[in-house]
């Protein structure tokens, strides 16, 4: 198992441009093929999540897509009520491996 490490990074967030750093400095891969990669990544999740269907990855967790209802809002300076619309939203679930794993850190 390759084990990429993620130390120096300047902001509390990884983002897409680190990853592919990642993987052209640890893996090996050149720069085109990395980005490429991990777009490539991305792209495949988001088409499977707007065709509705489960991401799952093992030992990570699991995106699903939810329908949320309509529902009765209210706006927090008025106090006005607000319909709000049905949605479908991006949920995450944790995989237990990875539960442990932050907690162990922490």
């Amino acid at each position: 198992m390759i084990e990429l490490t993620v130390e120096n990074l300047e902001t509390p967030a990884l983002t897409k441009a680190q990853l592919a750093e990642l993987l052209f400095d640890q893996i090996g891969l050149n720069k085109r093929e990395s980005k490429e990669m991990v777009e490539a990544f991305f792209e495949l999740l988001v088409q499977s999540l707007v065709k509705g269907e489960d991401v799952r990855l093992t030992g990570f967790g699991t995106f699903q897509v939810r329908t949320k209802a309509s529902r009765p809002g209210r706006n927090p300076r008025t106090g006005e009520l607000i319909p709000i619309k049905a949605r479908r939203v991006v949920t995450f679930h944790a995989s237990s491996k990875l539960k442990e794993q932050v907690q162990a850190a922490g």
